[in-house]
């Protein structure tokens, strides 16, 4: 890996993150438990995990101005959840 490429990694790395920090707390809460649920049953899959919560941001995102909580969109089992994601 190139610096050029470890540069272009960190940056995409630092704008997830900002994405995430830009959620409503609920909505943040809900997906970093989501983020460590997914970590530990992904484990080695990162295409797996990184698909995941690119799509589950890319939903809590879009769903933020709807008015519901972060659990009134993915219900009460995050662990269930996350396994009808997979």
């Amino acid at each position: 890996m190139g610096v050029r490429n470890a540069l272009e990694g960190k940056r995409a790395w630092r704008a997830y993150r900002a994405r995430i920090k830009a959620l409503p707390q609920d909505y943040r809460n809900v997906f970093e438990e989501i983020e460590k649920y997914l970590m530990k049953v992904c484990g080695a899959q990162e295409q797996a995990y990184s698909s995941a919560l690119s799509g589950v941001l890319e939903f809590f995102e879009e769903s933020v101005d709807s008015g519901k909580s972060a659990l009134d969109l993915i219900g009460t089992d995050v662990a269930a959840f996350c396994d009808d994601l997979l």
